[in-house]
């Protein structure tokens, strides 16, 4: 053990934070949360603390890989790329490994706001957040495994005609037949006998299965969609994509399994994988329009490592492309703007074509005492049997993919998520104790899943600490103020039903000063009110968009090769050219999936993963390497 960080995790060791007691805040959930969060680091079945990855500080001068990030995307690079025994593969991760705490589903974003967040912000909405002068909040995982370490581990694709749509601006081989494969590659589903085969795939490195937990209210949601005309829907990743469901998610057994969790840890003591912690790359290094490595600052050390065969950039939506200008590729103008030394390759992509999708929340009180959800019963329960109130994240797992008029049945544009029954924070274990005053509240939050309205990020400085300069420029679309406003409206009707009666659902949202030329609760309100009070998600996308070097604004090919530049790619969500229309965790993994074998498909590698070939194949051998050929001369020229 160093004196400083840590070289090695040990079984137990280090004291990863932040703790559950840190990540409630106030003082009066410092005792009981203490000891919940002693007791799940104490549990190995949830905290894992016996197969962490180990930190590699310093790493060594040079790999044949270097994987910037080690999030959704990233933790699933490093991972396939580390399968070639040959290759020597480098995962540079800014923050820390993941704190127990977070393993347990009913802590959902307990951890957003912390050290473990980037906290960026937007700036100088002209048409959103305007209750907080134009600034919206954009959470962003700041350690191994990324957002998939703070979001609800909802298990969405997004709607085939998303990778259709991809195709069709000249992505050729992003189809929805084409990358369902890559879905199925990942996936280890473990309720196929409910879902079927046809969609799921078993035999992956990340389990997917619906929480073991269901409060009751959310059967009844879904009963109250029915009543409304919608459909009930067993897998809206299967035949019927539209409707009311209870979702799957990344987890196992009650547990939180994230991207590092499934692809770093059970490769842990792979000898050709490093994983590098609190390492922040400042810049690439490019040489001849060629990537040669990276410099990094790692416990406040700068180090310089290269890379003999290709950098591969998985910092997401934000730092992809801010670490992309920093090393002098992007806008001219905008990088000569901030003093960035030496521009590398005009791009004027970078950082254009942000998107995210934007939700409002309408809540209402029931006719229920506030109880705490997380109790000494509660406790028990999920330690011993990882079931229970802690084992999933209450309403939260219900969502709903519904059309709005401005659509069709087949392609909806509003996703809806409810909050509620999630056994957080709690002061006390003791059985019934109430949480402060009043009924205990649930709410609704209708999304636009199809947003037209397009940001940009920009350097705020030449220094790579300081944060980019973001503008998601929310709602300056009026259709996106349409498809939200019906939402709205969709989501108070679900109040009205006979399915939640016994409830007694009275509406909270009160009447907006700012909104007040306006008749409460309509649609003129409800137009005005979603400018005030905007809920952004957390599904940034597009800021690196993937298109042919016709496009003006693509950043990256079909392979996911930056224009220009030689072995320097992007894999994450930044290069969706339109955002799917779900949530986005999920097409980041197969994303991450594709650039892998995109990887070992340019270099020669996939003959590492199969028997040698007998003589009758050689054929199929010669032609499996011309059309490797093909595609990597097809790739340099359009």
């Amino acid at each position: 053990m160093s004196s400083g960080n840590f070289v090695e995790i040990q079984c137990g060791e280090p004291f990863l934070r932040p703790s559950l007691a840190e990540a409630c805040g106030a003082s009066q959930f410092l005792a009981f949360m203490t000891i919940v969060d002693t007791f799940i680091r104490a549990k190995q079945d949830i905290s894992g603390l016996c197969e962490r990855v180990h930190n590699v500080n310093p790493p060594a001068s040079e790999y044949d890989f270097i994987v910037v990030g080690g999030g959704s995307a990233g933790a699933v690079v490093a991972s396939r790329l580390s399968e070639v025994p040959e290759w020597n593969v480098l995962l540079l991760e800014a923050g820390p490994d993941e704190p127990p705490g977070a393993e347990v589903p009913s802590m959902v974003a307990s951890f957003l706001g912390s050290k473990i967040d980037w906290n960026h912000t937007t700036t100088g909405e002209k048409n959103a957040c305007l209750s907080n002068n134009g600034s919206c909040r954009w959470p962003r995982g700041k350690n191994l495994g990324g957002c998939s370490v703070h979001h609800g581990m909802m298990y969405s694709r997004g709607n085939p005609k998303d990778y259709d749509g991809w195709a069709a601006l000249g992505n050729e081989g992003w189809s929805w037949d084409e990358v369902l494969p890559f879905f199925l590659k990942s996936e280890n589903n473990s309720e196929i006998s409910r879902v079927g085969s046809k969609y799921h795939g078993s035999s992956g490195l990340f389990p997917v299965e619906r929480f073991p937990h269901q409060p009751q209210m959310a059967w009844e949601i879904l009963k109250a969609g029915a009543e409304k005309g919608y459909p009930i829907s067993e897998d809206l990743n299967g035949e019927q994509r539209a409707g009311f469901s209870v979702a799957q998610t990344n987890s196992k057994n009650g547990v939180r399994v994230s991207s590092a969790a499934a692809f770093l840890r059970p490769f842990r003591n792979r000898k050709n994988l490093h994983i590098a912690l609190n390492a922040t790359v400042t810049k690439i290094l490019i040489k001849d329009k060629t990537a040669v490595g990276v410099k990094f600052i790692q416990d406040g050390q700068q180090h310089t490592v290269k890379a003999s065969k290709e950098v591969v950039v998985s910092g997401g939506a934000v730092n992809s492309p801010q670490l992309l200008l920093l090393s002098g590729i992007g806008p001219k103008k905008d990088l000569q703007a901030v003093n960035v030394p030496h521009v590398v390759k005009d791009l004027p992509g970078v950082g254009q074509n942000l998107q995210n999708h934007v939700s409002y929340t309408v809540s209402w009180s029931t006719n229920q005492p506030n109880v705490n959800d997380l109790d000494w019963p509660a406790l028990v329960t999920y330690l011993g049997f990882q079931q229970g109130p802690m084992s999933s994240t209450g309403l939260s797992q219900v969502t709903a993919l519904l059309p709005s008029s401005l659509t069709t049945k087949d392609d909806p544009d509003i996703q809806m998520f409810f909050g509620g029954y999630t056994a957080g924070c709690s002061a006390t274990g003791d059985i019934g104790a109430v949480k402060g005053s009043g009924f205990r509240r649930v709410s609704a939050s209708p999304t636009n899943i199809k947003p037209l309205s397009r940001g940009t990020l920009k350097l705020a400085s030449n220094n790579p600490l300081d944060k980019p300069v973001i503008w998601g420029n929310y709602l300056s679309n009026a259709r996106d103020s349409a498809i939200l406003v019906e939402g709205i409206q969709i989501a108070l009707s679900l109040a009205n039903t006979s399915a939640l009666a016994k409830y007694n659902l009275t509406l909270l949202n009160q009447p907006l000063p700012a909104c007040s030329e306006h008749a409460f609760l309509t649609d003129a309100y409800w137009t005005c009110a979603i400018r005030q009070n905007t809920d952004p998600e957390n599904h940034q996308a597009g800021s690196c968009k993937m298109g042919p070097r016709s496009d003006p604004l693509a950043v990256v090919n079909n392979r996911l090769q930056v224009h220009g530049i030689k072995n320097l790619r992007v894999a994450d969500t930044s290069i969706m050219p339109k955002v799917i229309s779900g949530n986005t965790a999920a097409p980041a993994t197969m994303i991450a999936e594709r650039a892998a074998d995109f990887i070992k498909e340019d270099w020669d590698a996939a003959e590492t993963q199969r028997f040698p070939c007998e003589p009758y194949c050689l054929l199929d051998e010669i032609f499996r390497k011309l059309r490797r050929f093909v595609l990597r001369l097809g790739s340099w020229l359009f």
